[in-house]
């Protein structure tokens, strides 16, 4: 089982990212990728399919022509860990 971020160490976790929001309502975090277009958003999607199956963790997510809305959260952790971290990092270097 992965364990669940907290305290200190979700807070110095949390400061890596740029542009993730805590969701209101769970303990996750979301962001909205904006790229050219939708061939562009979908490249996108394709390169973090392969890196979360890799990770054998998944993202949430949903695209609307060149957005890509995507929220983490550790489903088996019950919140954040570091798997969403990591994934969002990769999305981060994918994303330019």
């Amino acid at each position: 089982m992965t364990a669940k971020l907290e305290g200190d160490a979700r807070a110095t976790a949390l400061a890596t990212l740029t542009g993730w929001t805590q969701v209101a309502d769970r303990d996750a975090i979301n962001k909205v990728f904006k790229f050219k277009d939708f061939s562009q958003a979908f490249a996108f999607m394709t390169r973090v399919a392969l890196k979360a199956e890799v990770m054998d963790h998944h993202p949430e997510w949903f695209n609307v022509y060149n957005k890509v809305d995507v929220t983490l959260t550790t489903h088996d952790a019950d919140g954040l860990s570091q798997k969403d971290i990591d994934l969002a990092t990769a999305m981060e270097d994918y994303a330019g």
